[in-house]
């Protein structure tokens, strides 16, 4: 492709400002720049445009070497101007190095692109191919058009192939519950290597918008396990040293201490680059699977002596631990604290719940599709249920929708609620997952309530309609909700009654 060569000199222009004002800091000033470089020699430059170019190429070869991508992870924040990350971007493609610091650094400026469009939105709009067939996400148009004056690589059909394992590994990353759990399963080395066997494609509009999104799923994921990993690390060594203990585990040999913790900056620990970092997260994931085999710690308001022998001359005794049961744990009061977000969060789940039971009940064979397998479970539906996951009037506003969606909201809900409550029997000895499985029981019960209130409104209306085989059906329907939310509330009641150390 024969390119303006002004029009990328005024790309790597806009490279070497940026890259010079993240060297400021580590050079302690102005960086000294060669003179035909400099940005009014540039502005002003009407001698051999290619000459400058060659020039500029090879500066910005030697500060490609002194830029990582950790300090590209720092730069780039919300303020960071779109035209910055688009030019750097137009500059990494054209470069096509397969190199894993140039493809980490194009990868990381792919994600900010796709974590920060110009329009709110703009991503989950449906786009169509150039051809106007041809179904393309808005992301890849909008690369496409960003890299239309670059040539970028072919895409052979192995490549294909390779992205067309980026959903499943997506959804894996969604289902991640811990910090131990993630590591252990090595995804970040798998997706490493599918990153680094895609070669020169990498540079291709298709492959960086296919790994954009896993980005943003990946280190929304690991951000939130990481820091619930490194909080529940802090509260343990925090209630520890009220107590006086000062060593909290032993990791890879070396004991870690109630300092070592209080030195812990997760969130800067987080903005290295993960490959560099994995060691950190690796000796946190050990040290909180340490703790989990440890019963957890109560803060203590006084301290409890030993009793000592009457007229003892000895000092008293230092504060022990003791064993103490838990009283049961207030149900409704803590129903009363879930928030906004946990019942958002909640609600997405259940879309893809009931998305996944529509797609069985239409393909499965009719003598069966009232069986659903669900993970843990086979989820029975009443024919009426069924039907409404058939329905394609679900989106009307008709009482017949009001009806449906009722029946589909509570066999959704009713089957979250059956597989939290198996993940939470599967957890017993972890600390950390239980809890998370016991906040999200809470958030569906609030869901739980709000879906009987509206089939009770749907009841009445059909009530009135005469319409006595909807009646039966809701009721049916939110008669098993109402057990699986009684149920719910009976299993963590009666987790209260454990022992702990207080």
């Amino acid at each position: 492709m024969v390119e303006d060569p002004k029009w990328e000199l005024a790309i790597l222009a806009t490279v070497q400002g940026f890259y010079e004002k993240l060297l400021q800091d580590a050079v302690g000033g102005e960086v000294p720049v060669p003179n035909v470089l400099e940005a009014v020699s540039l502005q002003q430059a009407d001698g051999d445009v290619n000459l400058t170019l060659a020039t500029m190429r090879r500066w910005l070869r030697l500060l490609d070497m002194a830029i990582t991508p950790a300090m590209l992870r720092r730069a780039f924040t919300s303020e960071t101007d779109p035209e910055i990350a688009e030019a750097m971007l137009r500059y990494f493609v054209r470069k096509k190095d397969t190199s894993d610091v140039h493809r980490d650094k194009t990868d990381l400026v792919a994600t900010f692109l796709y974590r920060h469009p110009r329009v709110p939105g703009q991503w989950e709009r449906r786009g169509y191919g150039l051809d106007g067939s041809l179904p393309l996400s808005p992301f890849e148009i909008a690369l496409i058009e960003i890299l239309a004056d670059t040539d970028v690589p072919e895409l052979p059909e192995e490549h294909v192939q390779v992205l067309r394992r980026f959903d499943p590994l997506q959804e894996e990353a969604r289902n991640f519950h811990d910090l131990n759990a993630l590591l252990d399963s090595d995804i970040i080395g798998r997706v490493r290597e599918l990153k680094q066997s895609l070669d020169v494609s990498f540079y291709h509009p298709g492959v960086l918008a296919t790994i954009a999104p896993y980005n943003v799923v990946f280190g929304k994921k690991f951000d939130e396990l990481f820091h619930a990993a490194a909080a529940e690390i802090k509260n343990f060594s925090e209630a520890l040293q009220e107590q006086g203990g000062s060593i909290l585990g032993n990791v890879d040999g070396m004991d870690v201490t109630v300092d070592h913790v209080a030195a812990l900056k997760e969130t800067e620990l987080l903005k290295i680059d993960y490959g560099e970092a994995l060691d950190k997260f690796r000796r946190v994931s050990k040290l909180k699977r340490a703790l989990e085999r440890r019963p957890p710690i109560r803060r203590l308001t006084q301290p409890i002596p030993m009793p000592q022998p009457a007229k003892s001359s000895r000092p008293a005794a230092k504060p022990v631990l003791v064993r103490q049961t838990r009283p049961a744990m207030d149900v409704q009061s803590m129903r009363s604290a879930v928030t906004p977000q946990q019942i958002a969060t909640e609600e997405a789940k259940i879309r893809k719940v009931e998305e996944s039971i529509r797609v069985f009940v239409r393909v499965a064979d009719p003598k069966f599709r009232q069986i659903v397998p669900m993970r843990f479970f086979n989820l029975a539906l009443t024919p009426a249920e069924a039907d409404a996951y058939c329905a394609d009037y679900v989106h009307e506003k008709s009482v017949r929708a009001e009806f449906a969606r009722v029946l589909l909201r509570s066999v959704a809900v009713i089957a979250r609620i059956t597989t939290e409550l198996e993940e939470l029997k599967r957890c017993e000895n972890s600390v950390s997952l239980w809890k998370l499985h016991a906040d999200s029981l809470l958030a569906l019960l609030e869901v739980a309530s709000a879906v009987t209130e509206n089939g009770r409104r749907v009841l009445t209306t059909t009530s009135n309609e005469g319409d006595g085989a909807a009646q039966e059906a809701i009721t049916t329907s939110l008669g098993k909700l109402r057990d699986s939310a009684d149920l719910t509330v009976q299993t963590l009641t009666r987790a209260g009654t454990e022992t702990f150390a207080g």
